[in-house]
């Protein structure tokens, strides 16, 4: 959020639309607007919101960042997901 001069009250946006080779795509977003029926999680100091049909998708996934030699970026490990596409962005259930 620093690196791209986002405002203090931003938070990391997280959510599935259809899409990608296997049928569903994590989506993320920097925002800054809540809705009445977002689920709010904090971890390490970074605010992670999910609207509510993505948490139903979602209940239980770990969001790791990586920074290491394979390339810096977010890697989800979501339980929910019968299957997953190679690069590890979409996801049937």
């Amino acid at each position: 959020m620093k690196e791209e001069h986002k405002p203090a009250e931003s938070f990391l946006r997280v959510g599935v639309e259809s899409g990608g080779c296997s049928g569903l795509s994590y989506k993320m977003s920097f925002d800054t607007q809540l809705s009445p029926d977002d689920k709010v999680f904090e971890d390490k100091g970074i605010k992670i919101v999910v609207d509510k049909k993505s948490f139903l998708y979602l209940i239980g996934t770990e969001l790791e960042y990586s920074g290491g030699l394979n390339g810096k970026g977010f890697a989800f490990s979501n339980p929910n997901a019968n299957r997953t596409c190679s690069c590890g962005e979409s996801f049937a259930v």
